[in-house]
């Protein structure tokens, strides 16, 4: 991986948890859903921190959140750099985004495995996470180049059938 490849994936993950974070401000106006502190609680697991009340802990939320965004968006880079590119490609990063979250929240004893939760907190974390995904990808896949080779044509199942 280059390192114009990993930098320009560092700002496809910024523009992408910008972009998530800018939903879910919009979603909570709506919903009156509360601010969630799983990140700090993440992050202060994380580095053996001194357990502190939510009030206080909203430099390790952003930290937290901004900072797993950000960095998750070189996976993505790598993905559009290799020619995985493209909606499936962010589909397929959409899911990587959410083990990471499910595996450090639920190694560090912070999180519920994700099908124990109420079904209107999976369908909002699905949508954020999407949000999140697809603009990283949107962005990744504008800013890196694919690899030198296309890839083989195929015909499709619609193309070359006479009616």
């Amino acid at each position: 991986m280059t390192s114009k490849a990993i930098i320009n994936g560092l700002a496809a993950g910024l523009a992408g948890v910008a972009a998530m974070t800018l939903a879910e401000k919009i979603e909570q106006l709506f919903t009156h859903r509360p601010d969630s502190y799983v990140p700090a609680h993440t992050l202060e697991r994380l580095l053996g921190l001194p357990h502190k009340p939510d009030e206080e802990r909203l430099g390790l939320n952003w930290t937290m959140h901004w900072g797993q965004g950000i960095l998750m968006g070189v996976v993505r880079g790598l993905m559009a750099e290799l020619g995985v590119r493209g909606p499936v490609g962010s589909f397929l990063f959409m899911n990587v985004r959410l083990l990471s979250d499910q595996t450090l929240e639920n190694v560090t004893g912070v999180g519920a495995l994700p099908w124990t939760w109420p079904k209107d907190e999976q369908v909002i974390d699905l949508i954020h996470k999407g949000i999140y995904a697809f603009t990283t990808g949107i962005v990744a896949d504008r800013l890196i180049a694919g690899p030198a080779s296309e890839p083989v044509p195929r015909a499709g199942w619609t193309v070359g059938k006479k009616p």
